[in-house]
């Protein structure tokens, strides 16, 4: 799911990486609008809000939107670079990093707003906007931009492209190919919308507030353990069972 790249990655692992990075996304999303009444998955409300300050000659009050924006961009931006930095290292699963950074964000604010009052809620929001930034960045990377998982405008874009073409296609392969993408792309949305719905039900039914954000870590860490379990016993398999093969063969 995450240690698959290129070639070797199929709609199986796509699916797989969509489902779990969506739902978290969704319960981010929700959590961060409920607390504070802001997006903290997308920037493109920000965007709007932005240019509408400054229109109006309300630089400093604009400024906070355009920390909102670059949390995003920065949180992109550092996910690629650490990636890229360590690709190179064979031994090292690349993607680790950022998720596991995006964990200890989430983690943290969910932990310490048991503790400490939160007097500034917007710098939540950039931390929260900087995750999602990681996040969208890495699986972007990972699935050679099939993927993606923070904000639905595009996915929705995608998707009725996707099914006008279904009407029109040049061959089997390419509809066999449009079902995929169609396929792929309800999977995000759905889990998008199960991860809200879960989000929602934890902070206002169970009253967890920014608590709820620790099942979003839980998720990812749950994620990536199992991944790595997977991939362990992959490896052994491959490693003893031709071992067997040829000693059955000597015998």
């Amino acid at each position: 799911m995450f240690r698959h790249q290129g070639k070797s990655r199929t709609l199986k692992h796509n699916l797989r990486i969509a489902t779990v990075l969506s739902f978290v996304a969704g319960i981010v999303n929700v959590t961060g609008f409920l607390s504070f009444q802001q997006l903290t998955t997308n920037v493109t409300g920000h965007f709007a809000l932005f240019i509408y300050d400054v229109a109006n000659f309300k630089f400093w009050k604009g400024t906070i939107y355009f920390l909102f924006i670059f949390s995003f961009l920065f949180g992109s931006f550092f996910s690629s670079f650490l990636i890229e930095k360590y690709k190179k290292n064979k031994q090292l699963n690349v993607f680790l990093l950022p998720t596991i950074i995006e964990c200890a964000i989430l983690i943290s604010i969910g932990f310490l707003s048991n503790f400490i009052k939160i007097e500034s809620p917007n710098l939540i929001v950039c931390l929260l906007l900087f995750a999602m930034g990681l996040q969208n960045s890495f699986v972007t990377k990972i699935s050679n931009a099939v993927v993606r998982t923070t904000h639905l405008t595009g996915l929705f874009t995608d998707l009725g492209i996707d099914i006008s073409h279904l009407f029109f296609p040049k061959s089997l392969i390419e509809k066999e190919q449009l079902k995929a993408n169609i396929k792929l792309r309800s999977y995000i949305i759905s889990f998008f919308f199960l991860g809200g719905l879960f989000g929602g039900l934890l902070f206002s039914r169970f009253n967890l507030g920014l608590n709820t954000l620790l099942f979003a870590a839980l998720i990812l860490f749950i994620s990536l353990f199992y991944d790595d379990l997977r991939y362990r016993i992959i490896k052994t398999k491959r490693k003893y069972y031709p071992r067997k093969k040829h000693q059955t063969v000597i015998n």
